[in-house]
């Protein structure tokens, strides 16, 4: 996808309201779609949609959550850390930074440490 699409579709996605209220939930505890289609106050379709659009764009992270009573609902973290346009000679370049979360960081520093 070249520099302009890219630009296009970030910057469509990210007005949508449904799609700010997802990232902004999700930004520091993981949630659940039901949880977010009340958040949302949209139709489950819709807040359905966003995720996969998001999780597209690796904008969110889907994980299973156990709960006491032996469910294992999908939840979904915000991964999104910034998106950042620079204005280059050849046009825009978007640059996208996604959060890397203590789970994570542990993760990779164990892998790094078993690799080495």
């Amino acid at each position: 996808m070249g520099q302009s699409n890219r630009l296009d579709a970030i910057t469509q996605l990210l007005e949508d309201d449904c799609v700010q209220t997802i990232l902004r939930q999700t930004l520091e505890e993981p949630m659940s779609a039901p949880e977010l289609t009340e958040a949302c106050d949209a139709s489950r379709a819709t807040v359905y949609r966003r995720l996969d659009e998001l999780a597209d764009r690796g904008l969110v992270t889907e994980r299973t959550a156990p709960d006491p009573d032996g469910h294992q609902p999908t939840v979904y973290a915000a991964s999104l850390d910034r998106v950042v346009i620079d204005l280059t000679d050849d046009g825009f370049e978007v640059t996208v930074s996604k959060r890397q979360r203590a789970a994570d960081r542990f993760t990779n520093f164990v892998e790094g440490w078993y690799d080495g």
